[in-house]
């Protein structure tokens, strides 16, 4: 029986590595924490293009695990990906509370870039459902100040581009879309204003209704299923004429048949995610 030799792999070339519970913020009185993964490569020779990711969650807290078997592909090709936590608008912290944490996310991973072998020109938002509208909200609004904690207030918290999964684009249609069908819980809604007119946050919430002609928006990519009862088809082709008309560089892929998360997933899905992040990272 002979011996079978395999060579050894210095460069850790297809491994990652997982920290949990690195704490990004706690200037809001609340300590957030996120897990990173990262290539295997303690010594690269550059550094790394990184992912901020942002579970769905309703605008609660995220569970970061959920996604952490399907992200760690991403880190074994060579990207740092950053599955964050933010504050919960049922807690008492209302819009723009999820928004002004996720930026955060962004600014400490600019902060700590060579701790995590980093490339700060090279930073993407991505998110699915609640964290799919928070992925759009941070990527048309980098750097404005009425989002801005302070922590790492030296950083920029633009993106160089942006993913979302089946995430709401119009916070008012989507609502009246759940109310109409004989929901009549508002719980959520009104945790998210808070003290303000509802109408006004849903407003400042909905990136359909903030898109403007004149702004230079980073590439998106939208992934939505025509079958998603949660967030409905039409919230991402209203969407997408919407950055068509303003001028934005946007893809729209459907998947057929899909609903909101389970099945939506597919390698196929994360084949098209690779791909815009090679292109545009």
């Amino acid at each position: 029986m002979s011996i079978l030799h395999i060579p050894a792999n210095p460069a850790m070339n297809g491994q990652a590595r997982l920290t949990m519970n690195v704490v990004f913020s706690e200037a809001t009185g609340t300590a957030l924490s996120c897990a990173i993964l990262s290539p295997w490569n303690e010594t690269p020779e550059k550094p790394y293009p990184a992912i901020v990711f942002v579970q769905g969650s309703a605008w609660q807290f995220p569970d970061i695990g959920y996604e952490i078997p399907q992200l760690s592909r991403y880190a074994r090709a060579g990207y740092v990906v950053m599955t964050v936590t933010h504050r919960n608008c049922l807690e008492g912290h209302p819009f723009p509370a999820f928004l002004e944490d996720v930026k955060t996310a962004v600014r400490f991973l600019r902060a700590n870039a060579e701790k995590y072998h980093v490339d700060p020109e090279r930073i993407a938002v991505w998110g699915t459902s609640s964290g799919g509208n928070t992925s759009m909200l941070v990527s048309m609004t980098g750097d404005d100040p009425r989002y801005n904690t302070g922590e790492y207030g030296g950083y920029s918290d633009a993106v160089r581009c942006a993913v979302q999964c089946f995430g709401p684009t119009d916070i008012l249609t989507l609502f009246e879309y759940h109310f109409s069908g004989g929901n009549s819980d508002r719980t959520l809604a009104n945790a998210l204003a808070g003290e303000r007119p509802y109408e006004e946050v849903a407003q400042e919430m909905s990136p359909y209704r903030i898109a403007e002609k004149g702004k230079n928006y980073p590439p998106i990519l939208m992934i939505q299923g025509n079958a998603d009862p949660v967030v409905p088809w039409d919230q991402a082709e209203m969407m997408y004429g919407k950055y068509q008309e303003v001028g934005a560089d946007a893809q729209l892929i459907c998947i057929d048949g899909a609903p909101h998360e389970g099945p939506f997933w597919s390698d196929a899905v994360h084949d098209q995610i690779m791909a815009f992040f090679k292109k545009n990272l």
